[in-house]
């Protein structure tokens, strides 16, 4: 098999830098970097995000399968990682929709749960790649589905008490989290709420208390 070919076929469209990366070997991959991924987050530039090359080949891999499985990525998220179940109210259109504590995004700790991203992309040594999802809506804006200044703010809120507050008397450098998340095009799993968290030089054991101890897919 030649590198650039992945075992199956894509089961979602594949951008240039997919094509790319397919072609490359894990030892030519440049792994992103803390100070890459301040300036990509900075920049709001999260299309230059990439994974590393095996790792992509066995996502694309993981894709086609769970969605013969489960029929789509999310239902696999919801059933399997979040073990959460959906309204019969939701549709195609709407997404999926969940029964909530609080219609307010992180006010109750039901509403959402934090996963080491099974599928991260490649990072340098030391950082990790988690996942807050929630089962309450972020507004966005219509064109482009970003964040509004109202929702950036109530994640940068959760953020700096959850994670930043936290780490913050620990060893190493001092800024230790960043966040971001990705616009609607972007988002490889789409209608399920979700906002990446960026961590570096974090002990197994705070990891654990975020996570509650649910281990990633990829490990």
């Amino acid at each position: 098999m030649a590198p650039d070919e992945p075992s199956v076929a894509a089961p979602f469209p594949l951008t240039a830098l997919d094509r790319e990366i397919l072609s490359m070997s894990d030892d030519d991959f440049h792994p992103h970097t803390w100070e890459e991924l301040k300036q990509i987050i900075a920049e709001n530039n999260l299309s230059v995000l990439k994974r590393r090359p095996s790792d992509l080949r066995r996502y694309i891999k993981w894709s086609a399968e769970t969605k013969a499985a489960y029929g789509t990525i999310p239902n696999f998220i919801m059933r399997e990682r979040l073990k959460w179940t959906p309204l019969p109210s939701t549709t195609a259109q709407s997404g999926p929709l969940f029964a909530i504590e609080s219609p307010v995004p992180f006010a109750h700790e039901a509403d959402y749960k934090i996963l080491v991203n099974d599928w991260p992309y490649g990072l340098e040594k030391g950082v990790r790649h988690m996942i807050v999802w929630l089962k309450v809506r972020l507004e966005s804006e219509p064109t482009r589905g970003d964040m509004t200044p109202k929702s950036r703010q109530q994640v940068e809120d959760f953020i700096q008490t959850m994670f930043v507050d936290r780490v913050r008397d620990l060893p190493g450098p001092v800024e230790k989290v960043m966040w971001f998340k990705n616009w609607t095009a972007l988002q490889s799993v789409p209608g399920m709420e979700h906002v990446h968290v960026l961590v570096r030089d974090i002990p197994d054991d705070i990891i654990e208390e975020w996570t509650g101890g649910v281990e990633p897919l990829n490990v």
